[in-house]
């Protein structure tokens, strides 16, 4: 193997922290890949796995080898790619995520047409309402739905999802429709808590371009979009929801929208990634794929800000 190969083995072996699925992944001997990493640690002259019966983990230098071989693989992949004929021959492995209900309802269904436009590219698809740590988890991108916190990354904004308010036509019936915020402290809402941080986000609105907040009583906290929207069907309190995800609820009577003059900010989208150089073409391919799909969902992208103004990135 050459050297670029050694390295390719290496982040197999970092990222799934097992020879054997290293080995399973690239179809490849155990004892090849072994002796691939054996290699490679001689010719660097350290040594980069802590080996156990139960897994693989990085020493420090194999942590800091890490970063710079998926940048060094990366680019020799993309350098390959540039002589290719046709877009048909954009290849490679490309590590996703994006939040749980949107890899369900919208990027899911729509990836057989992706990947007959790009059949030789080989996508993993995670799914989850936490926000992932790109480097440390070997992601190319993420699509973020929210403020971004500050950070190193790059964020390509693609627009907005419209948040709404809306409960069960049985929870109204019970405890009546709000027709101001003023009623709010009457009724009871699902508690949205962050995967990440496990706190609830309080009821939100828009009031005089201000955001106005309300901790509101609730019985039931939900950390993922199905369970959230699921409790709402249940009857179990007032929500608030990108529009786009219970459109076929509201269309079928299940959901009805209330304070439609009280709505939330909207959510900023953006597709995130570690670095803007030489970005490779089967990441361009899936983020101009990603933001033709999402644009039936979204609203516009934000004005362009004026000269000298900071994108907050995450």
């Amino acid at each position: 193997m050459d050297r670029i190969d050694l390295l390719k083995v290496f982040l197999r072996v970092a990222e799934t922290g097992s020879f054997t699925r290293a080995a399973d992944r690239l179809a490849l001997p155990r004892a090849t890949i072994s002796t691939a990493v054996q290699q490679l640690e001689a010719k660097l002259g350290s040594r980069l796995l802590h080996r156990t019966t139960r897994r693989v983990g990085l020493t420090p230098d194999g942590e800091v080898l890490l970063e710079r071989a998926r940048t060094l693989v990366a680019d020799m992949e993309d350098i390959e790619q540039q002589f290719l004929p046709s877009r048909s021959q954009v290849s490679g492995r490309l590590k996703v995520d994006v939040p749980s209900r949107i890899a369900r309802r919208l990027i899911a269904p729509a990836l057989p047409g992706f990947f007959e436009r790009y059949p030789a590219i080989e996508l993993e698809l995670g799914s989850s309402d936490r926000a992932v740590d790109l480097v440390l988890e070997g992601v190319d991108c993420a699509l973020r739905v929210g403020p971004l916190a500050s950070s190193s990354l790059v964020a390509r904004p693609l627009g907005h999802f419209t948040l709404i308010n809306c409960a069960s036509p049985a929870y109204l019936a019970r405890h009546g429709t709000p027709c101001a915020p003023a009623d709010l402290p009457e009724h009871t809402a699902v508690n949205y808590a962050s995967p990440t941080s496990g706190r609830a986000a309080p009821w939100e609105w828009q009031r005089d371009g201000e955001t106005a907040t309300l901790r509101m009583r609730s019985q039931v906290s939900a950390n993922n979009a199905e369970t959230y929207i699921a409790c709402a069907l249940a009857g179990l309190g007032l929500i608030q929801i990108p529009a786009y995800d219970v459109r076929e609820h509201l269309a079928a009577g299940e959901l009805a929208e209330v304070l439609p003059e009280a709505r939330a900010q909207p959510l900023p989208v953006h597709l995130v990634y570690p670095h803007r150089r030489n970005l490779s073409r089967r990441m361009q391919a899936f983020a101009g794929w990603l933001e033709m799909l999402l644009a039936a969902s979204l609203d516009a992208p934000e004005a362009p800000r004026p000269a000298g103004a900071r994108t907050p990135r995450r």
